[in-house]
């Protein structure tokens, strides 16, 4: 299969401008957007390097040795990470995601995980503190990111077969290593380990079966993700989609009959299934099929401190440069600018597309807004 590539544009320059409005108000934990939506779940990007080059995220014609990625004095330190996070959770944020490019090669996360496990919400609960890894280095990590206080992990793993696996991370890494991550963070119990498998057509559409049947077995839950148009860098059609009522129809195809089961809250992601057979579980996740907007509770961090309110953003807002002024803005006055953004937000990039593509189905092309340059996610975080 031929692979075709956008060229990159660099959006990590572009931010808006945020003014501190002249009367300052104390959050009350119930911000909503235009959309009437809350502001549940914050993802933070740590890192924009990683160690895979995976086809639908960072290809290597793409991030190559030339590539460059941020200065370290360009990212979030850990201490203005824990300030932004506590603004947020003020706000009603109760779960916090760390993403990256790949989290695990920050340096000391660690240290980022201990301090974020001591914010507590306005009634005084935990945050539910969940990080997305590849699993390269989860094996020889899972002990000490349990010991810092880390809830759970997601680990991405896009096939069983070795050699399907080696193509799509395009680093000659093995699945035998993201496996013992698995078994390592359930063992030391940063459970129940979520499996996310990217599915592209053509690409490891076959291991939709073998997936399903080695962790119903196992035991993880396992979450299969359409192939989404995330960024501009993967060239992305609409036929390598394969949409999740098609994977349904796999696996139960394939004697393993499943049962639909209720959400864990309003705005999970995942539509949830069970093996009748088995009671192990299994999510499917449908942004392009069954787009999810209107239940959207997530706020986006990138890793040098800009606010997006969306998957598919096409513009940032810096916040870093509210925390490194020199007049010392107070928590206050950035907690009043955050509430601004998110009050404004009307993103439902996913209803859209899904409406464009609808009426445009078989013809494999996008279309209208959904052409438009958006953020790479190994910068934002999926």
């Amino acid at each position: 299969m031929t692979e075709k590539f956008i060229p990159l544009t660099d959006f990590r320059q572009f931010a808006s401008s945020l003014a501190i409005p002249d009367q300052l108000q104390a959050p009350d934990g119930q911000l909503q957007d235009t959309l009437a939506r809350p502001l549940h779940d914050l993802r933070i990007s740590v890192t924009d390097r990683c160690n895979f080059r995976c086809v639908y995220c960072m290809p290597k014609a793409v991030f190559d040795k030339d590539y460059q990625y941020l200065p370290h004095q360009d990212l979030l330190s850990f201490e203005e990470i824990h300030r932004l996070a506590s603004i947020f959770v003020a706000h009603g944020v109760n779960k916090i995601r760390l993403t990256g490019g790949e989290p695990l090669l920050r340096k000391n996360i660690e240290k980022l995980i201990a301090l974020l496990a001591g914010l507590r919400t306005p009634d005084g609960k935990q945050l539910d503190l969940t990080l997305t890894t590849n699993g390269s280095l989860l094996a020889r990590k899972a002990q000490s990111l349990k010991d810092a206080g880390l809830t759970r992990v997601s680990v991405s793993l896009d096939a069983l077969n070795d050699n399907v696996f080696r193509h799509m991370n395009d680093v000659d890494f093995s699945v035998s290593e993201v496996l013992e991550g698995i078994a390592v963070a359930e063992k030391v119990g940063l459970g129940p380990v979520k499996v996310n498998m990217v599915v592209k057509a053509g690409v490891n559409d076959q291991e939709i079966v073998p997936m399903a049947r080695y962790f119903q077995r196992n035991g993880q839950i396992l979450r299969f993700i359409e192939y989404m148009d995330v960024g501009a860098s993967n060239g992305w059609q609409m036929e390598e989609v394969i949409p999740s009522a098609e994977i349904i129809r796999r696996i139960q195809a394939a004697g393993m009959p499943l049962t639909p089961i209720e959400a864990n809250y309003k705005s999970e992601t995942a539509k949830r299934w069970r093996h009748t057979d088995g009671g192990a579980e299994l999510g499917l996740i449908s942004s392009v099929t069954q787009a999810f907007c209107s239940d959207c509770t997530r706020a986006r961090l990138s890793t040098e401190g800009k606010l997006y309110t969306c998957l598919f953003a096409t513009r940032g807002h810096d916040l870093r440069a509210l925390l490194r002024a020199s007049d010392q803005h107070s928590d206050l006055a950035i907690t009043n600018v955050i509430a601004g953004i998110w009050r404004k937000r009307d993103d439902r990039y996913s209803e859209l597309r899904s409406q464009q593509t609808g009426a445009d189905s078989g013809t494999g092309k996008e279309t209208g807004s959904t052409t438009r340059k958006k953020i790479e996610m190994s910068y934002i975080g999926g």
